[in-house]
């Protein structure tokens, strides 16, 4: 998979490749189908493992040649040790979680930096959908209230302040609409925030 085929498959997935350096050792949380580290594998050297608990996604993933382990991600990531990657990716599965503060605290755990994205609940069309007393149906949240995988819901500012809770430091910051970022009141204007972090260092360390 090259970089134009991300591009025309998930364009918000084309955008986040940019910070995964090249030949890094990448574990992504969600992987999903595998399409964002069979690009890192092919386009940029990188080596690692996806974590899906999905039996189609953990099959898809496969036949794209992901190394990947099929486990919950509410379990945590026990399995790694401490700084075992360079980069962990955890895209638009966060809210998905029941515990997510424990899982972020893990993920930078076993990561240097981490690349986290989510859908951001304070975009525009999702408000206007509250105030007419309904609740949002996007491209960032497709799902019905009723079927949805997601069980928590965030704004940029309310995953800022849980990183600064959890001791992390912001290395950046973007909100995309359809993959392209928005710097104009970001967090009305974007609907997934991207975030990528790191542990601040210790003072004197």
């Amino acid at each position: 998979m090259n970089f134009k085929d991300l591009s025309t498959l998930r364009p918000d997935l084309a955008f986040i490749a940019h910070w995964v350096p090249a030949n890094a050792h990448v574990l992504d949380v969600g992987c999903g189908d595998g399409a964002m580290l069979r690009y890192l594998q092919g386009d940029k050297q990188c080596t690692g493992y996806g974590i899906e608990i999905d039996d189609r996604s953990l099959l898809a993933s496969a036949q794209r040649g992901i190394n990947v382990i099929q486990q919950d991600m509410e379990k945590g990531l026990s399995i790694f040790s401490d700084n075992s990657f360079d980069t962990v990716l955890c895209l638009s599965s966060l809210q998905m979680m029941q515990h997510v503060e424990p899982l972020l605290r893990d993920i930078v755990r076993v990561g240097s930096e981490a690349i986290i994205s989510f859908p951001n609940f304070a975009y525009w069309p999702h408000r206007v959908a509250l105030a007419k007393g309904r609740m949002p149906v996007s491209k960032s949240l497709p799902y019905q209230w009723y079927d949805t995988p997601n069980v928590r819901c965030a704004t940029i500012y309310d995953f800022e302040e849980l990183a600064a809770e959890c001791g992390l430091e912001v290395l950046d910051r973007v909100a995309l609409a359809d993959g392209k970022p928005v710097s104009f009141l970001p967090n009305l204007r974007g609907s997934l925030a991207v975030f990528r972090l790191r542990k601040k260092a210790r003072p004197g360390a």
